[in-house]
C-alpha cells in the first residue's frame, strides 16, 4: 500500500564523492514490500522545488522501523535533502514501484548482482535477503573513479565482490562487461541497475540467461499518472508501452527496448 508520511532523520553521512547515506524512520516502512522499491521526497515544505525526488531504498528494517537511502546530491533538489539535519523530518510518498523478488532464485544457486554507480543501492537489500535463503551472491559494482565507490565492505560482507572503475583507480579499470568478459561467474539469475548503456551492454552480454533489469528513469509524480517515465517494450502490440514508475522499476530482461 502506498502511503504519505513524515518520517524522520535518524542519521546522514557522506559515503563518496556527492553521495549521501540517509536513515529515515516512520511507520511507513512497515509497506515495503520487496528490495528494489523507491519512496518520492518532497525535500522541503513548500512548492520550490516543485516536483519530488524519487530515491531508491537500499535497505529497510521493519522491526526498527527504519530505511536507508543512498542517493546523489548533485541537483537543488538533492543537495537541499543532503543539507537536513538529524530530527529533521521530510515528506515521503512510498513504497513505490516494483522491486526485486528474491523468489526468482533459490537456496544453493549463485546470482550475480550488477550495479553501476546510483544503481548500486538497491541491490544491497536484495543480496541481503537472497544470502538469507542460501543464494550465493556475487557482486560487480561499476563506479567512475575511487572517488564514487560506495558499499565496498557492505558488500563484501555479503559475498564476492568486484570493484571496477572506467578510470582504473580502484580495483579493476573498466566496465562491469569488461571484468565479467575477463573473468566469467558461473550464475544462474543475474540481477542489474544502473544507466541504460550497462543494462543494455549487461542484457545483451547474457542474452541466454534469466535476469531482471532496474531501470533509472526522469520521473514526475512518481505513480503512473503523469505518464513522463514512458518506456517503449518489444514485447509488441499487447503491451507496447511501460510506465517505469509504476510498472518498473524493476523488468524481466527482454521487456523493455534498451
Amino acid at each position: 500500500m502506498i502511503v504519505q508520511n513524515r518520517m524522520a532523520i535518524c542519521s546522514t553521512r557522506q559515503i563518496a564523492d556527492n553521495i549521501i547515506e540517509m536513515v529515515l524512520t516512520g511507520n511507513l516502512v512497515n509497506e515495503i514490500a520487496s528490495p528494489g522499491q523507491f519512496v518520492h521526497i518532497r525535500v522541503t515544505d513548500t512548492f520550490e522545488p516543485l516536483l519530488r525526488r524519487p530515491i531508491s531504498i537500499a535497505s529497510f528494517d521493519k522491526v526498527k522501523e527504519q530505511m536507508t537511502l543512498i542517493f546523489r546530491a548533485e541537483g537543488r533538489g538533492t543537495q537541499l535533502l543532503a543539507a537536513k539535519q538529524i530530527d529533521a523530518e521530510v515528506d515521503v510518498l512510498g513504497p513505490l514501484g516494483n522491486g526485486f523478488s528474491a523468489d526468482n532464485s533459490v537456496k544453493g544457486e549463485t546470482a550475480l548482482l550488477i550495479g553501476g554507480g546510483i544503481g548500486v543501492p538497491p541491490l544491497y537489500q536484495l543480496s541481503k535477503e537472497l544470502t538469507a535463503k542460501g543464494v550465493k551472491c556475487v557482486h560487480i559494482l561499476g563506479f567512475q573513479s575511487a572517488a564514487a565507490v560506495f558499499y565496498e565492505e557492505e558488500f563484501a560482507a555479503l559475498g564476492e565482490t568486484r570493484i571496477v572503475t572506467a578510470d582504473g583507480s580502484a580495483g579493476e579499470q573498466g566496465f562491469v562487461t569488461d571484468s565479467l568478459a575477463r573473468n566469467p561467474v558461473d550464475f544462474t539469475t543475474y540481477y542489474t541497475c544502473g544507466p541504460t548503456p550497462m543494462l543494455h551492454a549487461v542484457q545483451q552480454a547474457f542474452h541466454d540467461k534469466q535476469g531482471f533489469l532496474s531501470f533509472e528513469q526522469r520521473m514526475g509524480c512518481g505513480i503512473g499518472a503523469c505518464f513522463a517515465c514512458v518506456c517503449e517494450t518489444q514485447t509488441g502490440q499487447d503491451m507496447p508501452y511501460v510506465k517505469v514508475c509504476s510498472d518498473g522499476p524493476v523488468f524481466p530482461a527482454g521487456v523493455v527496448a534498451i
